[in-house]
């Protein structure tokens, strides 16, 4: 039996910080969207959804802790009680990490015992659309081109031949759905799913349309304009709700999932809203300071090189990163000086070395030191200076 914090790779002593950071890093490993087709990615990805569910909950956990999965029989809902299916954990991995444009639906379904006959929705489309990161900068509308089922031209859609209508299920009334009685020692129960005649619609055709042989639907290529506002990533979805495929006879259109895909930048790295990158420098740079142009987003920017900047400095360009989704803040650039060394010198410049070689400053005894504390360190300082 498998342990939800094991599930996660957390400990026992996590905060509910480093779940949630846990959960969220595997969950988009292991998301479907990342995995077409793969029924190992799909079982991992309920599988560390559920342990999520119940870890991030104080008192699931507190239960879980004492009782194990035994102490969670009682509950309902999302969280392993009640049978937690793939619908719950798309469900709870939208509500706590979702994208924006509501992509909730994009796996979900209609449940059996609904009630009612039902008219089967259209499935859902899925485009990609690549995106520079100076479009992320800016916002952009793109096109995409999509093959979608559309109403056929011969029945408008209904399935039935010109001068036909359907006619109400014969097994179902029209009601579409089914029920079935069961006894046991326990009592009565009724159980109720969709008709199998119908397939829960409540109505069946006697002559189907000859053109699209009774599904109501044709194929039609068409292009649709998608607004990307700035500041998105590549873990982000947009929902066109209402504009993927027509549903058979009538249905309901389903929507189009539109996955966005940031390309790297051979220039620039992103850290959430901040770039980064490395800039190379002299020696003379270094040691008088300088003032140079660096690319960035939007073009090039000056930055001021003080005199006696070290190698793994980071200097930092206000303003000059990516805004943040919600569009309340603008990221920075930061700005990482590598330190060139020549391998080749003429004859002037070795002379000007050596004589260098015998006044320069002798090296502090700390600077080994201050070396060690890593790039993300001076990202921090940098940020908080």
């Amino acid at each position: 039996m498998s342990d939800y914090y094991s599930t996660l790779g957390v400990s026992r002593d996590s905060g509910p910080d480093d779940i949630k950071k846990a959960y969220r890093k595997l969950a988009l490993e292991y998301h479907p969207d990342r995995n077409q087709g793969s029924k190992e990615a799909e079982d991992r990805f309920k599988e560390i959804t559920e342990a999520y569910e119940v870890l991030r909950d104080a008192e699931k956990r507190a239960l879980y802790d004492r009782y194990g999965k035994q102490g969670l029989k009682g509950g309902a809902g999302p969280g392993g009680f009640g049978g937690f299916d793939f619908a719950d954990a798309i469900e709870v991995f939208m509500r706590d990490f979702g994208g924006f444009g509501g992509i909730e639906d994009l796996f979900r379904g209609r449940r059996p015992g609904s009630g009612g006959p039902t008219s089967q929705k259209g499935q859902n489309l899925r485009a990609r659309i690549p995106m520079t990161l100076a479009e992320v900068a800016s916002g952009v509308t793109k096109r995409i081109r999509v093959q979608l089922l559309e109403p056929c031209d011969t029945c408008e859609g209904s399935g039935a031949a010109p001068g036909t209508g359907p006619e109400l299920c014969g097994t179902c009334g029209g009601s579409g759905e089914e029920r079935v009685v069961q006894r046991s020692v326990l009592g009565q129960f009724v159980s109720v799913a969709p008709c199998r005649n119908c397939q829960g619609e409540g109505r069946i055709l006697s002559e189907p349309c000859g053109t699209c042989r009774g599904d109501g639907r044709k194929r039609k290529e068409t292009e649709i304009d998608v607004e990307i506002p700035a500041g998105v990533s590549s873990e982000n979805f947009i929902t066109l709700r209402g504009q993927g495929n027509v549903g058979p006879r009538g249905g309901p259109r389903g929507d189009i999932i539109v996955l966005l895909e940031v390309e790297e930048d051979p220039r620039l790295t992103r850290d959430e809203n901040h770039l980064v990158m490395n800039l190379p420098i002299t020696f003379s740079q270094a040691a008088l300071g300088d003032r140079v142009a660096v690319p960035t987003i939007d073009g090039e920017a000056q930055l001021t090189i003080p005199a006696g900047v070290q190698a793994g400095t980071v200097l930092r360009l206000r303003g000059k990163g990516l805004p943040d989704l919600h569009g309340r803040s603008v990221g920075d650039q930061l700005v990482r000086i590598r330190l060139w060394t020549p391998q080749e010198l003429t004859d002037e410049q070795e002379a000007v070395f050596r004589s260098l070689r015998e006044s320069e400053t002798p090296i502090p005894e700390d600077l080994g030191s201050r070396e060690h504390r890593g790039f993300w360190s001076r990202v921090k300082e940098a940020l908080t200076s």
